[in-house]
This record gives structure tokens, sequence and C-alpha cells, in this order.
């Protein structure tokens, strides 16, 4: 009996988990459109022979012998437009990229160019392909050390451990946990109604199963078809991966580097379920599945996962997790006091926390966020449960915001509590004042900081009056709990402040806020303002440049708009962009903004902190918060995202009346500076029960890489309306490359059990400064106006002449990077890979061809050289030689740079600190040349900007020049292992390569 048993849409709800499922579907054959070079189609019936050893088609015009391919010419099957024909314009847009794939065939590498109805079957058609190509005509099936027999006896073994009673059958209730037991996300009804099925099909009734039904069951159950066609294509044998399939998976498309056989043998040995698998060093399908599923292959970097970054800079230069209304468990105006808020809040990594004071009943002070909260909080035991858990989360400073709303006699009971209870933990020394910046979190780890008024130092009472703070009246006079008019003629409000409180603000001593020039001459870094969200807002839109540089400095927090009653959060991403270091978030409050917070607080350990993009932090740099595209001197990054399938995915909430079926799609939306913002979806998956097929690749143009968040959102296309079933949000920084699994999460951001997307990631640089979108032929891309960013005019002569040096040097830095970039990419294309392919993959890709010749490599790599020339061994076919010349460009413009590189770097540097060198003079120069008004302000933008450009793209070249010299290792290293290199070591040594660039200060 034939297996016929995988893909969603495959005719007949066919499910493909073996090869041998593959070959029956081929052997079957299958309409598939046949395209020509000149852009038409034709369809055709594709059959593959009794035999194995040919592919036919029909109807044909040729003779019927030459209406075939034989599998023993087949080079290499290549899935998506990945040649020239079906990359060509007239066919683009007719088909998506996972329906086409190409079969390279013959002496002369011609291409047999293929559409199919659905992705799943072109995945059959593929494996199969690669299945026969590797193996001949043996049939996959056969006995012998073959996966089949790994895995079967497994099952069995499993099996006869249930079987107590030794009969050689166990009930179904039992068969039915024991498989829920080795797929923990399966549903109960799924497995049962698959033992029925098989049950009737077998003629074998009743409530016991044999063993041969049970390794069935589980077969159809737990192979999941696209993990098993990966599988398949990185196995030198058979259907399992060996050590060396293995490392040579996680090096090349997992990104991993310094893979060696022992961690593979680690891995094997924690993930693979057989024994005898576990001994000879086999990872089959279930070990391959469970390892993709494991915290090892964790879409987000591990390394993110402790703190990372820098935690030496200034606090200004860090965006600060911080929370609004933490005690609150719902909204602001019928919200419940509670203070399980506060430890919520602290456990999430929240390094600021608002506390509004208010004069309590028992003459000691409590916290509310509202006067309308149904019960209060005592101040003394918010203060005690902030001891306690300060840091349990987060090691670096915790931030109080005190907003004082009561009586002067109340304060000084609340000041004595604070010294009291936080004792040493509270920083009380006062601010350096020769300094210019705040201290660093690592300095100020462990410690408590109060945000808060202060009072003038020539008030020598025990208590003064000081301007309030807006935030938090609006709310009490729309309760009708306002007690204080505001002054008239619409001034500040003043407030009694009592000495005992004043002293505990130290390094945040909240100001009223005037305007960018009065904080820029008068405004001390120890200072800090708060600004609504309107206020915060209308500042990002009207002067981003100068909030960005204001919070270069100083600290500043933005809050909700107090008319936000529900508690809803505004978008944090509005104002991060500008450099707003404490945007405060309603916690309890959840949804796509709170999402972004949490998502984006991960990045460096969840400790609260996470360093600013170098754009926003350094002294003189031009960064324009509103940008519309690339920006001077970042390098703009595509995103390649294909979203290959979901598992167990639940149904909507409140969807209970509507049915079992969820048709769920995927949003991929992309978070940051404007230019960046984007969404893609997914087309809607029908009828796929909890596991749909999605196959669908989205590309994405990343400007400024380290402001962007990832979030998937999976919906339930129903026609009432997109019901919400889970999200998940990583911060673009935070990406690992490869076949990952996406943990999804539930709208509050709790973890859904077993709930997961399964995805491919890569992440390339934009190609020759087009746009990420546009694909086309590198001939095409060739003759693109070439864009080259130059400095900018100041208006002050002597300023101007320094940064016109650096004209050539720029020009010549864009060319070298951008000819190497162009040679990379139509050598990949040639070789049938996307942009995203390492070299290692490349080369590979060209050892694969010339090993599956009946002849000895006709192509070989000499590792003699630093830079390795690939040489022909006498008469090759038309498209190696093109592969050839293309390699060969691309070895010249990457000699070229490494060679160049240094000399113009040096002359980019140079100029950069020639002008920096009048920045300190910069004022006196603007007052002597006259300029002032928009002049003055034009002028200033100018410099920055040239700055910027200079030192970016001396950082561009040196990344670039970094990046050729690990082409050559990869070359080195690929050649060695695939064996096509020659007369070399695995990898040219270190002394013979240039020594990097050294890196720029800030």
């Amino acid at each position: 009996k034939k297996k016929t048993v995988s893909f969603s849409s495959m005719p007949n709800d066919r499910k493909i988990n073996s090869t041998a499922a593959c070959i029956s579907l081929m052997l079957e054959g299958c309409e598939l459109k046949k395209v020509r070079s000149n852009s038409r189609m034709y369809s055709r019936f594709f059959v593959l022979d009794a035999d194995m050893r040919s592919v036919r088609w029909e109807p044909s015009k040729k003779d019927s012998e030459k209406a075939k391919i034989e599998i023993k010419s087949v080079k290499e099957v290549r899935v998506g437009k990945k040649t020239p024909v079906l990359r060509s314009n007239g066919l683009s847009d007719q088909f998506p990229d996972e329906c086409a794939f190409s079969i390279i065939y013959g002496d002369n590498y011609e291409s047999l160019d293929l559409v199919a109805s659905s992705a799943d079957v072109v995945s059959a058609w593929v494996m199969g392909l690669r299945y026969l190509v590797s193996y001949g005509k043996h049939s996959p099936e056969a006995p012998g050390t073959g996966h089949p027999s790994l895995r079967t006896s497994w099952i069995s073994s499993v099996f006869d451990l249930a079987d107590l009673e030794k009969s050689g059958r166990i009930p179904v209730s039992r068969a039915v946990q024991l498989i829920k037991a080795l797929n923990p996300g399966m549903k109960t009804s799924t497995i049962e109604l698959k033992f029925k099925e098989l049950q009737k099909a077998s003629e074998r009734p009743g409530t016991e199963v044999a063993c041969d039904l049970f390794v069935e069951a589980y077969c159809e159950l737990c192979t999941r078809p696209e993990i098993f066609f990966l599988l398949v294509q990185f196995s030198s044998n058979k259907e399992y991966l060996g050590v060396k399939d293995l490392l040579m998976f996680l090096e090349v498309e997992q990104g991993m580097e310094g893979v060696t056989e022992e961690k593979c043998l680690e891995i094997v040995s924690k993930y693979e379920p057989s024994k005898e698998g576990r001994e000879k060093g086999y990872l089959a399908i279930d070990g391959f599945t469970r390892y993709l599923l494991s915290a090892d292959c964790s879409i987000f970097d591990p390394q993110h996962r402790k703190v990372c970054q820098d935690m030496a800079q200034p606090l200004s230069h860090y965006y600060i997790s911080s929370a609004h209304s933490a005690c609150l468990l719902e909204d602001n105006f019928w919200g419940r006091s509670d203070i399980s808020g506060y430890i919520s809040a602290l456990g999430l990594g929240c390094r600021s926390i608002e506390l509004v004071l208010w004069d309590g009943p028992e003459g000691e002070p409590v916290v509310y966020t509202s006067p309308s909260a149904a019960s209060c909080v005592p101040f003394r035991a918010v203060v005690g449960l902030i001891d306690q858990h300060a840091f349990t989360a987060s090691a670096y400073p915790l931030i109080l915001c005190l907003v004082v709303r009561c009586s002067a006699p109340q304060q000084r009971l609340a000041a004595q509590c604070l010294r009291k209870t936080l004792g040493e933990k509270l920083y009380l020394e006062p601010p350096n004042p020769v300094a210019s910046y705040l201290p660093s979190p690592e300095e100020l780890k462990g410690r408590i900081l109060i945000k808060g008024k202060k009072l003038p130092p020539t008030c020598e009472d025990s208590e003064g009056e000081v301007s309030d703070e807006e935030e938090g009246w609006e709310l009490a006079r729309r309760l009708g709990q306002e007690d204080r008019e505001a002054p008239e003629g619409g001034g500040l409000r003043r407030v009694r402040l009592s000495r005992e409180l004043s002293e505990l603000v130290s390094l945040c001593q909240a100001v009223p806020f005037q305007d960018f020039e009065s904080s820029r001459c008068g405004q001390r870094y120890w200072e800090m303002c708060s600004f609504s969200e309107v206020e915060a807002g209308r500042f990002a839109n009207e002067c981003p440049a100068e909030l960005v540089s204001y919070n270069k400095r100083f600290l500043s927090r933005v809050y909700p708009s107090p008319m936000r009653i529900d508690a809803s959060n505004m978008n944090p991403q509005d104002f991060w962009k500008c450099g707003c270091q404490m945007v405060a978030m309603n916690y309890q409050t959840p949804g796509l903004m709170m999402d972004l917070n949490a998502g984006w607080f991960r990045q460096n350990g969840a400790c609260g902190y996470v360093l600013r993009p170098a754009i926003m932090r350094e002294e003189v740099s031009y960064f324009s918060a509103n940008a519309k595209d690339s920006l001077p001197g970042v390098p703009a990054q595509l995103l390649h995202l294909k979203v290959i399938s979901g598992q167990n995915l639940p149904k909507p909430k409140g969807s209970g009346a509507k049915g079992e079926v969820v048709e769920p799609y995927v949003c991929a939306e992309i978070h940051g500076i404007p230019a960046d913002c984007a969404e893609h979806r997914t087309k809607t998956a029908l009828q796929s029960g909890d596991n749909p097929i999605f196959d669908e690749s989205l590309e994405f143009q990343i400007n400024l890489p380290e402001l962007a968040v990832l979030r998937f959102v999976v919906l339930d296309d129903d026609y009432i309306g997109d019901e919400f079933i889970a999200q998940y949000t990583i911060p673009f920084e935070c990406l690992q490359p490869g076949y990952r699994h996406v943990p999804l999460q539930s709208l509050a951001g709790e973890p859904l059990p077993h709930a997961t997307l399964f995805v491919h990631v890569a992440i390339t640089d934009r190609r020759g400064g087009g746009k990420g979108h546009r694909r086309g032929l590198a001939g095409r891309r060739g003759r693109r106006v070439r864009e080259y960013t130059s400095t900018k005019a100041t208006g002050i002569k002597a300023i101007d002449e320094v940064f016109r040096t650096a004209t050539q040097p720029l020009r010549e830095a864009t060319d070298l990077r951008e000819n190497v970039q162009n040679a990379l990419v139509s050598f990949k294309e040639l070789c049938g890979l996307t942009p995203a392919a390492n070299m290692k993959q490349c080369i590979l890709t060209v050892s694969t061809w010339l090993l599956h010749s009946d002849s000895a490599p006709s192509v070989t790599l000499n590792l003699a050289e630093q830079y390795p020339p690939m040489e022909a061994q006498g008469p090759i076919p038309d498209l190696l030689r093109k592969v050839l010349t293309a390699y060969e460009t691309m070895i010249q413009t990457s000699r070229t740079l490494i060679e160049s590189a240094d000399a113009v770097y040096g002359k980019l540097i140079q100029a950069q600190q020639a002008g920096m060198d009048f920045h300190k003079e910069l004022h006196r120069i603007e007052t002597k040349e006259g300029l002032r008004g928009r002049k003055l302000q034009k002028a200033l933008e100018s410099f920055a900007w040239n700055i910027t450009v200079l030192k970016g793209q001396a950082d561009l070249l040196k990344h670039a020049k970094a990046d050729a010299l690990d082409n050559l290792w990869q070359i080195h290293n690929a050649g060695q292992s695939c064996g096509i290199g020659r007369n070399g070591s695995a990898s040219p040594e270190p002394s013979r390569l240039p020594a990097p660039l050294e890196p720029i200060p800030e």
C-alpha cells in the first residue's frame, strides 16, 4: 500500500511525511506549467517513470524520448524564481515565488522552469527529485540503516513500553495519551479522530490498537512536512542528519559561528529520541523537530537574554522602562488601587515608577492614581514593597517619580518613611558641579533615585513654595476633587513643599520646561522636565531635531494625556524616535502599545535600560526623527521574512459559538522611525485546523535597525471582523537568522503553551542603494544612476573648505562598497541563490553541480592564493563560465576594497576630525560671520550633517572591509570542506590579511 499522507492544499488532502510519499505523488504525476524563455507558459502533465530514472511530460511536439529528463543528468533543483527565465519582468507578478521551481540538468546546465498550483506540490517534487538525485532509484522504503527503520524502531519501542500486558495491543485511550505526551500541543480530539480513520481504513475497529497502526498514526500526526522537507534538503544520508550534515545546516542556514562536531553530537544526544540515533550520531525527523522547537534554536538571540550593552554611558543615553499608574489593575476612572500592580511592574524590569501622594485619612500619606479609586494604599506599604522588590529583576537604578498632592506635615512623614525603609539604597549625594552629564547606570547600580521638586537654595525655612506639575490635576478637576485654583493670568500653580522631602531629590530634579534655547543655555544636567503626551507630540512633529538634541544631555519623561481615562497607552515609538528616555506606560492595559514596550525592553537582559542608537547620543550628529528614507551613515538593511507555518494556534477568545474552524493569517509589522513603519500580511490559510501552512515571503527595508521592532500578529479572518489569536514582539537587533520558531503570546503578553509560528529569517544590506522591494537582474541594476552621499555647505568659508576635501574620498568609499555589493548579488543570482545567501552557500552550490557530473570536477579553487581564483580545467559549459566570470569580478572588487579601504578611511576620518576642531569655536565663528535666525539654524544643521556623514561613511567602509575578509575566509573554508579547493590550508593565515581598521571614537 502506497503511503499517501501530507500537505494541506495537496489534492485529496494528502500529507507528505516521507520521501516515499513524495515519490508516490511523482509516480502518479500531476499538471505543472512549463515556462519557456519567451515568457509563455504551457500546461503539461509531468510524471516520474516507473523505473524512477526519468521525468517525462506530455503532450509535447518532441519525440517521446526527448520530452524527458534523466535523473542522473540533474545537477540541481532550485525552489523559487532562481533562473533568468523565471526572474524576467513578464512573469514576475503572475505567480508567487514559492510556486516556482527549476531543474538544472545536462552538461550545458540547461534549466526546465516549472510553476505548480501550490507550494505544497513544489515541495513534494523538489523533495522527491533531490532524493532521487542523491540516492538513485533505490526504493526509499528499502531496509537497512536508513531513517525509516531508525524511526519505526523507536516508535515501536515506545509502544512496547506502554504495552504493559505484552499482548501486542494497547487501549486507544492509552495510545492517545502516549502521542499527546510526545507532542504536548496536540489536541486529544485530533488524535482520537486519526485512530478512528485508520481503524476504519484497515477494517480493525475496537477499543485497542496494534503496534503497526500506532506507528502509522504517529507518523501521520507528528511529521511536519515543512521540517521533513528541510531535513531532506540537508541530509546526505537518506532521511536523517549525520553530524556533518547538522554542522553544515547550523553554519550555512542558521548563521552559527564556530560550530564543532562535538557541539553537533551534544545536540543529537539532547534531542534525538531513539537510542540507536544517539549512539550513531544521527538526528532523525523527530529529534530535528524537537531541536528546532527548543530554546537552543530560539528566534531571540540568546546574547540579548543577559545585559549585553555598554552600561557605562550617562543615564540620559538610555531608554528607561517607565510605568505611569502602576498600582491600578483596571482603568484610571473606575480603577481599584492594588499593591500587586507594583510587584508586577518591577518584576517586568520597570525602572521608573510614579507615586502620587495624597493626604491619608489617618494622618499618614496614601497613594492613589486618582482620587476616585475605590480604595487607597498606604504610602508606607508601597515603600516597603518597593524596598523588597526594587532589584529582583534588575540591579540598575530605580527612579521613583513623586507627584506631591499632600500637605507639608504628611510630606515630612513620607520623607522619614523613605529614609528609614530604603536606607543605603537611597541616592542622596549632591550632583557633581564640574560634570557635564549624569552618572551611568553602572555607577548607580542598586540605588534608588527620587525624582521631584526641590526648594530653591534661597529658601531657609522648613517648607516653601515651588511650581507644581500639571500631571494629575486634570483628572482631579474632572472628578470635582480640585481644591487649588490656578493662579490668575494662567501661570504655573504653586504648592507647598517640605524641606525633608526636598532634600531627598538629587539627580532627578523636576523643573518646568520653557523652551529649547533656555534649556540649552541654563538647564543643569541633573534637572529634568516632564511633558504631557500632547506637548511632547507637538515637539516631535514641529521640532524633532531640537528634541533629539535636548535629550542628549537631559532626561525627559512623557506621561499619558489625562484624557485617557480608560488607561489606554500612547505609542512609545513616537517619543523614542526623538530620544525621550522615559515614556510612562499604563502597564495594566494590554495591547499593541504595551507589546512594543515589553518587546523593546527585552533586548538588554530585560534590565529596564536600553542604550539609544549612537546617532542619537553623539554630541555632534544629524538625525531627523521623521526621516522618510535612509539616514546619513546608517546602513539600511533588508529583512527577508518567510512565514512558513503555524502550530497549535488557539481559537480567538469568545469564538466558541463560531465552531471549531480557525482561518488564520499572519501580519508582520515593523515599528520604528516613519521611514521603517510597514505592514505585510500572508494569505489566509483556509480550513487549515490548528497547524496552517502559509509558506509566504515578505520583505522589509529597515533604515534605522537599532530603533526597529518586528511584531507578528496572528488573526482569524472572520467575516465579523479580524479576531486576535496571538502575537510576539521582538527588537530587530535580537533576530537570529535561519529557520526559527516564534513563541506566541496572548494579548496580555503571557506565553501560549506550544503555540508557535515557523519562519525563516535572513538579513542583508540594501543592495546597491535601491529600494528593498525592487528585484531584478544585475544588468538592470547596473544602469541605475549611483547616488553619492555628499556634504552640505554651512555658509562659513573656512569650515566648508575643510569638508570639501572629503568630496572625493566619499565618492571612492561609495564606489568601493557598491562595486563589491553588485558583484556579490550577480554571483549569488547566477548560483541560483537569493541576496540573503552567504558565500559558503555559493561555493557549496557550485561544488554540488560539479559533484553531480560524471567527469571529474572541471573547476577548482586555488586556496594557495590569498584571493583564491576559481580555475576551469578544460572546456566548461556556458553557465559555469558565467559563474566563473561573476566570481572573478567579485574577487577583484573585494581585493580593491580590502587594499584601498585604509587610505580612504584615513582621509574621511581626517576630514571629520578637522571639522570637529571647529566645534568648540562654532558659536564664536557664527557671531563673527553674523549668522542668526534661520541661517544660523541651517548652518548648525549642515555642520552636524557633515560630521555624521563622514563618520557614518567611514564606519560603512570599515564594516565592508570586514565583510570582504569574512567572505574570503568562507571561500577558503567551503573550498576545503567540499572538495573543490586545492593547495590550501583551511583558511587564510590571519597574518596575511590586512589588520582591521581602528574603531572610530564617538
